[in-house]
């Protein structure tokens, strides 16, 4: 009896988990607003055309409301419509830009199907949309997140989203936490391929009296001259990942290989012995990269996301409803 009683009880956990799974869905939207992807893409390929260097953005607007809370779109709430301060309010959030267009795209969507479209869905759609429009991989994910009406703060924001400086066990445990293996770990920081790094983010690796001995002489040099004192003049002074920032590819893995690691965790990934062989890899092998980076890109998605109840679909994206 106890052994039945067991794989009851595991049965029916089965049977929950799998349930709430489902309310994620390739299809989701299928009958609610069947031409809501062709929208978005749409929306998107107009942002593209108008400032090329939007996709990073967009890309990295995605990691950061899902780090904190899960992918809520809980980084889109202002201030005052809160009981506390906005996650933008945090300085890890530094840079994040275009929330702006995902309200446009919303507003585009509540004209063709109103109350049907979540805020959180239209940010994962963007960044994937994102990542194909600079010659990446085109990744399926699955629909039906809603979005947050829970207080999200700088608080959390701080606490939650890394910094420059992550240790690699740390970095790795962030994504892990989401159930990515330790090779779609490495794929996510593959994103760097887009966007640019501030130099504030970058001045205490260049002049902290920590130098970094596999980093490429010219390139170090090239660095120093691109943001010139520890303290930058202005927030606005940033130099390219890689070498080909507009495009998603592998150049980000070939750079690190070649001592050209704009961040002091690119560099590590590049050096250690449990992830050199991975960077490898990807660096020699740009379409098993796509197929791992695809992987992981739908687990980070789907990180933490509130279904049926747990949420709302807010008509306006900065504020509840």
């Amino acid at each position: 009896m106890g052994t039945s009683f067991v794989l009851l009880v595991v049965t029916i956990m089965g049977i929950f988990i799998r349930t709430h799974e489902a309310q994620l869905a390739y299809d989701y939207y299928k009958f609610s607003c069947p031409f809501v992807e062709s929208t978005v893409r749409t929306e998107m390929l107009k942002i593209f055309l108008s400032d090329i260097s939007s996709p990073a953005a967009f890309v990295r607007l995605l990691f950061h409301d899902c780090q904190v809370q899960g992918c809520d779109a809980s980084i889109l709430l202002q201030s005052h419509d809160l009981s506390c301060n906005s996650e933008m309010e945090s300085s890890r959030n530094f840079g994040v830009r275009k929330l702006d267009m995902i309200n446009h795209i919303k507003t585009v969507l509540e004209n063709k199907c109103p109350g049907q479209v979540s805020c959180a869905d239209i940010i994962a759609m963007a960044a994937k949309e994102s990542v194909f429009f600079t010659r990446g991989p085109e990744i399926r994910i699955p629909l039906g997140r809603k979005d947050s009406v829970m207080c999200s703060s700088s608080q959390q924001a701080d606490a939650n989203i890394p910094g420059p400086g992550i240790s690699l066990n740390k970095l790795l445990h962030i994504f892990t936490s989401h159930g990515m293996t330790i090779e779609e770990s490495v794929s996510m920081l593959g994103a760097h391929t887009l966007g640019v790094g501030h130099c504030l983010n970058i001045a205490s690796r260049l002049y902290d009296g920590n130098p970094d001995d596999q980093m490429n002489l010219g390139f170090e040099a090239h660095l120093k001259w691109k943001c010139p004192t520890r303290v930058p003049l202005t927030n606005l002074t940033f130099v390219p990942i890689d070498s080909t920032p507009i495009a998603f590819d592998n150049q980000y893995f070939k750079d690190l290989l070649m001592g050209k690691a704009l961040f002091g965790i690119d560099s590590t990934i590049a050096r250690d012995p449990l992830t050199n062989p991975i960077v490898t890899r990807f660096a020699t092998d740009q379409d098993y990269f796509f197929k791992v980076f695809s992987s992981a890109f739908v687990k980070l998605s789907s990180t933490k996301v509130l279904t049926a109840k747990e949420g709302e679909v807010r008509r306006q994206c900065y504020r509840r409803n």
